[in-house]
C-alpha cells in the first residue's frame, strides 16, 4: 500500500475515533438530563453504543460484497455514506432524547420496572442507528483496501490503532476543553461537521482511485476465513470473553475508583483516557512485533491478563491511604497508582484483540467484521451484567474476582503447545494473587469493618454505607461522604417554611440524604414529599433515627425514588416550599442539573403563589458560587443568601414575591411547637430563637456574589460547575477569603 494512501486512511480513522468517543461522552450526559442520573442510563448508553458497533461491523462485513457488486461502486462510497449518517446523528440524537423524555413522564418512579424497560428502549432507539454506522466503517474500509491493495492481511490492526489514538484524544479534548468552552450542542456540531468532512474526503478518495474499474473487471472475494476448526472457535471464544470482561471491569472500576478519583466528569474521562492509552500502546507493540515476526502467543497473553486483572484490587486497597499518609504521599500519587493498576491489563488487551482479529480474518472484510462484532457483543453484555447483577449482589472486590476466574482458569488448563516460562510464572502468580485478594484484599466498600456500627447496602444505582454512632453517624455513597447529622439540614426545612407568608400546606424535598430535612419538614405537620435517586439511601433512614418507623408511617409524608428534574416534569402538584440539597461536591458529574437556569424554570412552575425555593450550596470554587447565584438571580426577582451557622455553606432563598424581613423572634413564632423542638434538638447551648438569630445576622447581599461577567452562570448546555479545567489552568483558584469561608476563590 502506498504511503500516501496509508496516511489518508490513518487520518480518516483517527478523526472517526475522535468523534466516536466525543459522541459517547456527550450522549451519556444528555441522556442523564433526559432520563435521570442513574447507573442504568450509563450502562444502557454504553451497551447500546457497543451493540451498534457489533451489529454494524457484522452486517457491514456480510453485505459489503453484495453492495459493491450490485452497485458496481467502490466500498469507499459506502464508507462515505456511513460517515455522513453519523454526522446527522450529532444533530438528531438530542432531539430524540427530548422526545423520549416526554413520552416517559407518565411511567412512574425511575426505579419502576416499566420505566427502566421503556427508558432503555428509547435510549436504544435514539442512538442505535448512528452506532450501527460507526460499526460498519471498519468492514467498509477493509473492503476498499482489498480493492486497491489486495495483499495486506494485517490492515485491521493498522486501522484499529488509528481509531484508538483518535478515541483517546477525543475523550481528553471533549471532557477537558470543548464542552467547557463551547457547550454540549456546539461540541456535537463540531463532531457532526467532522464526520461530513470525512465523508467528503472519502468521496474524493473514491474518485481518484481505480477501485471501481478493478472491481468491475475481476470482482472481489469476501468469503469467510480460510481456516476453521478448534483454532477458530478458540479465537471467537476469546474475543467474546475479553470484550465481556473488559467493559464489565470499566463499569466496576468507575465505582471502585470514585473515592480516589472523585465524582467529577474528569475522573471518568481520565479513566477512559488511560484505558485507551494503554490499548494504543498494546496495539503499537503488536504492530512492531508483527513487522519483526516475533508476535507473542495467545496463551502467554491470556496468562498476563489473568495476573493484571487483579492489580486494581491490590493498588486500590484503602489501607494504602494510611500508609501513604505516614510516608507523606500526596493525593495525586494515589491517583497515579490507581490509574497505573489498570494500564497493564488494558495494554495486553490492546495487543491481544487486533492480533486475534488479524489471525481470524487474514485481511478479509467479512471475517474481520464478524470477529470484531463478536468482541463488541461481549462489550455489550459486560456493562449490563456488572450494573444489574455483579455490583448489586457482590460489590466491587468480589465482582472483579468473579470476572478474573475465567482468565485464571485459562492458566490451569492444558494447551497443545509447550508451556513457556512466561506462562508458568504468570500463571502461578495469578493464582497466588487471586487467593490473597480473596482472603486479604479490601475495597472502599469495606473500610469500615473495624467500626462497631455500620451497614452496607447495594442496589443497581450505588453502594451505600451507613456508619458511626450517636451524632457521629454518616452517609457514604460509592465511598464518597455525602452528609452527617447536622443542624444545617434542619434549617433547609425550617428556614424557608418560617419565611413563607401565610399558612404552609406542602413542601417538596429533592435529595433525601439521611432524611433529616424530611423529618424536620414533617414536624410542621404538613404534606411532605421527598425525592431520592438511590433506593438504598431511603432504606438507610432507620439507621440514623430511632423514630424512623413513626416518621415513615406518617400519613402526611411520602418518599419517592426518582430523578428530581424528572419528578418536577411529571408531577401535577404544586408546593409552598421546595428545598434542594445537591450531593457534594459542587463539581460532581451531573450536579449542574440541580443548579441550572432550566432547572429553576421547572421549580417556578411547581411553586405556588408566594412559594419559596431553598437552594443549598456547600463548598467549592468561588466562581461556581457566583454561577449559582447568577442562575438564581436570572430566574427569581427576589433572592436572599444566608451563610450557615456552621461556618461553611450557604442557604439561598428565592421567590417570585418579596421575602419578608422578619426578626428571629417573629420567624420562630411561626414554627409549631414540635418544629421548634426539632430545630433545637441537637443544640445543648442555644434555643431555636438564638439559632435563628445567629443565622440571620450573617446574611449576605446577593449582589456581592454576582460576577461582573454575566456569562458566569449555569445552564444545561453550559454546565459551568462541572467543567472547570481550562479556567483553573488559566487563572488558578486562589484561596478563600474570610468573608466567604469554605469557598475557594
Amino acid at each position: 500500500m502506498s504511503t500516501r494512501l496509508k496516511r489518508i486512511l490513518f487520518l480518516l480513522f483517527f478523526v472517526s475515533g475522535f468523534c466516536g468517543l466525543l459522541y459517547q461522552i456527550v450522549w451519556v450526559r444528555l441522556a442523564f438530563a433526559s432520563f435521570g442520573i442513574v447507573t442504568p442510563v450509563l450502562s444502557v448508553v454504553i451497551s447500546v453504543f457497543m451493540l451498534g458497533l457489533s451489529l454494524g461491523s457484522w452486517a457491514g462485513g456480510r453485505w459489503i460484497s453484495t453492495l459493491t457488486q450490485k452497485s458496481q461502486k467502490s466500498a469507499i462510497y459506502f464508507y462515505a455514506m456511513a460517515e455522513m449518517a453519523i454526522g446527522l446523528g450529532a444533530f438528531v440524537v438530542p432531539r430524540l432524547f427530548s422526545l423520549g423524555e416526554k413520552v416517559l413522564l407518565n411511567l412512574g418512579e425511575s426505579n419502576s420496572f416499566d420505566y427502566l424497560v421503556f427508558s432503555a428502549f428509547l435510549v436504544s432507539v435514539s442512538i442505535l442507528p448512528w452506532c450501527l454506522c460507526m460499526g460498519a466503517t471498519f468492514p467498509f474500509m477493509l473492503a476498499f483496501v482489498k480493492e486497491v491493495y489486495a495483499s495486506d492481511p494485517k490492515i485491521f490492526s493498522f486501522l484499529y490503532q488509528a481509531n484508538v489514538i483518535g478515541a483517546m484524544l477525543g475523550t481528553l479534548v471533549t471532557a477537558c476543553v470543548l464542552v467547557e468552552l463551547m457547550g454540549f450542542r456546539s461540541t456535537l456540531a463540531i463532531a457532526g461537521l467532522a464526520n461530513f468532512a470525512l465523508a467528503a474526503t472519502s468521496l474524493w478518495l473514491g474518485r481518484i482511485s481505480e477501485a471501481t474499474v478493478r472491481l468491475q473487471q475481476q470482482g472481489i472475494s469476501q468469503r469467510g476465513p480460510a481456516h476453521h476448526g478448534q483454532g477458530t472457535a478458540l479465537i471467537r471464544l476469546l474475543l467474546f470473553t475479553t470484550g465481556f470482561i473488559s467493559l464489565a471491569l470499566e463499569v466496576i472500576w468507575t465505582r471502585a475508583f470514585t473515592p480516589v478519583l472523585g465524582t467529577q466528569v474528569y475522573a471518568f474521562a481520565l479513566l477512559v483516557f488511560v484505558y485507551l492509552l494503554a490499548t494504543w500502546e498494546g496495539t503499537s507493540i503488536y504492530r512492531r512485533h508483527l513487522s519483526r515476526g516475533c508476535v507473542k502467543s495467545t496463551t502467554d497473553l491470556t496468562a498476563l491478563l489473568a495476573l493484571f486483572v487483579l492489580l486494581p484490587i491490590v493498588l486500590n486497597d484503602p489501607r494504602l491511604d494510611s500508609l501513604g499518609t505516614s510516608m507523606g504521599l500526596a493525593t495525586h500519587l494515589r491517583i497515579f497508582l490507581v490509574l497505573l493498576s489498570v494500564f497493564p491489563f488494558c495494554a495486553v488487551l490492546g495487543y491481544l484483540t487486533p492480533k486475534l482479529i488479524d489471525e481470524y480474518s487474514d485481511g478479509n472484510a467479512r471475517a474481520a467484521g464478524s470477529a470484531y462484532g463478536l468482541n463488541v457483543l461481549g462489550c455489550i453484555l459486560g456493562p449490563l451484567c456488572a450494573s444489574y447483577i455483579l455490583l448489586p449482589l457482590a460489590g466491587v472486590r468480589t465482582s472483579i474476582l468473579i470476572l478474573a476466574i475465567p482468565l485464571v482458569f485459562s492458566c490451569l488448563i492444558k494447551h497443545e503447545r509447550p508451556i513457556t516460562r512466561l506462562r508458568w510464572v504468570t500463571g502461578l502468580s495469578s493464582v497466588g494473587l487471586f487467593v490473597i485478594c480473596l482472603f486479604v484484599g479490601m475495597s472502599y466498600e469495606e473500610p469500615l469493618r473495624g467500626e462497631r456500627n455500620f451497614v452496607v447496602r447495594r442496589d443497581h444505582t450505588a453502594t451505600v454505607i451507613s456508619a458511626g454512632e450517636g451524632m457521629q453517624k454518616r452517609l457514604l455513597v460509592n465511598g464518597v461522604g455525602i452528609t452527617s447529622l447536622d443542624v444545617i439540614t434542619k434549617f433547609m426545612a425550617h428556614l424557608p417554611l418560617a419565611f413563607h407568608s401565610g399558612e404552609s400546606e406542602s413542601v417538596l424535598i429533592i435529595c433525601f440524604g439521611m432524611g433529616t430535612t424530611y423529618r424536620s419538614a414533617l414536624s410542621w405537620e404538613i404534606k411532605t414529599t421527598a425525592v431520592e435517586l438511590v433506593p438504598s439511601v431511603k432504606d438507610a433512614f432507620g439507621f440514623y433515627f430511632d423514630d424512623a418507623g413513626r416518621v415513615m408511617n406518617d400519613p402526611k409524608g411520602k418518599v419517592l425514588i426518582d430523578d428530581g428534574r424528572r419528578f418536577l416534569k411529571r408531577t401535577k402538584e404544586s408546593f409552598d416550599v421546595i428545598t434542594i440539597d445537591p450531593p457534594p461536591p459542587a463539581e460532581a458529574a451531573g450536579s449542574s442539573l440541580l443548579y441550572s437556569e432550566e432547572f429553576y424554570r421547572l421549580i417556578k412552575q411547581r411553586l405556588r403563589q408566594g412559594g419559596i425555593l431553598q437552594q443549598w450550596f456547600a463548598v467549592g470554587e468561588f466562581k461556581i458560587l457566583q454561577a449559582v447565584a447568577r442562575a438564581l438571580a436570572h430566574s427569581f426577582p427576589h433572592v436572599r443568601v444566608f451563610p450557615s451557622t456552621e461556618g461553611w455553606g450557604y442557604h439561598f432563598l428565592a421567590s417570585m414575591l418579596p421575602l419578608n424581613h422578619s426578626t428571629a423572634e417573629q420567624l420562630v413564632a411561626r414554627l409549631p411547637e414540635r418544629a421548634r423542638q426539632d430545630l433545637s434538638e441537637w443544640s445543648a447551648n442555644l434555643n431555636a430563637t438564638q439559632m435563628m438569630q445567629r443565622l440571620l445576622s450573617q446574611e449576605i447581599v446577593i449582589a456581592e456574589l454576582l460576577s461582573p461577567n454575566p456569562t458566569i452562570t449555569i445552564r444545561d448546555d453550559r454546565p459551568y460547575n462541572e467543567y472547570f479545567l481550562v479556567r483553573r489552568l488559566l487563572v488558578g483558584s486562589p484561596a478563600a477569603s474570610s468573608k466567604f469561608s469554605g469557598v475557594a476563590r
